[in-house]
């Protein structure tokens, strides 16, 4: 990965192109789960961690367009510094792109961002604090269809990886205000 790239600087891009807080939200948590899967799976922390960071810096520019969601943003993340591994999983993220998905890091972007959605929508049904959520009570959510086979893309089960999700997102909950 590109050394000119700070995650500080990164996140003032994302700030500066997305106003929604919700989608933020959901690009910490999908930034939080990366993190957490390249540490499981002894991968560069950085450099997962930013992709997720960048995966959706297009969102709104593209609002009337999004099949091109994706390209923008792999071209906006190659101009922040980020390498070709990294523009190719924004690109693939979506599936309009055509562009299949062919690394690790490819498949994990997609399975940290459905995972960050189930988990977003599992503590906005919550009724306890988000310390006490459980990988249960996030399989029983009813946002958890679409999710169900992708943690297999990993190698890992649906609860170890979920777990590894709720506990990445506590180590963020006060940037997530939950």
């Amino acid at each position: 990965m590109s050394t000119r790239m700070s995650r500080k600087e990164v996140f003032a891009s994302v700030q500066s192109n997305i106003q929604n807080e919700d989608s933020i939200r959901q690009i910490l948590v999908t930034e939080a789960i990366m993190r957490a899967l390249a540490k499981r799976l002894g991968k560069d922390i950085k450099e997962w961690g930013i992709t997720g960071l960048l995966h959706d810096i297009d969102v709104e520019l593209v609002e009337d367009d999004p099949s091109s969601h994706g390209r923008l943003g792999a071209d906006i993340a190659r101009e922040l510094g980020a390498n070709e591994t990294m523009t190719h999983a924004i690109l693939c993220h979506n599936a309009a792109n055509g562009i299949p998905q062919e690394t690790e890091l490819d498949k994990s972007l997609c399975c940290a961002i459905s995972l960050s959605k189930l988990l977003i929508s599992a503590i906005s049904n919550h009724t306890e604090e988000l310390s006490k959520l459980t990988a249960k009570a996030v399989i029983n959510s009813p946002a958890n269809n679409e999710y169900t086979t992708l943690c297999q893309k990993l190698g890992l089960e649906k609860e170890e990886f979920i777990n590894l999700g709720i506990e990445a997102i506590k180590d963020i909950s006060p940037e997530l205000k939950t």
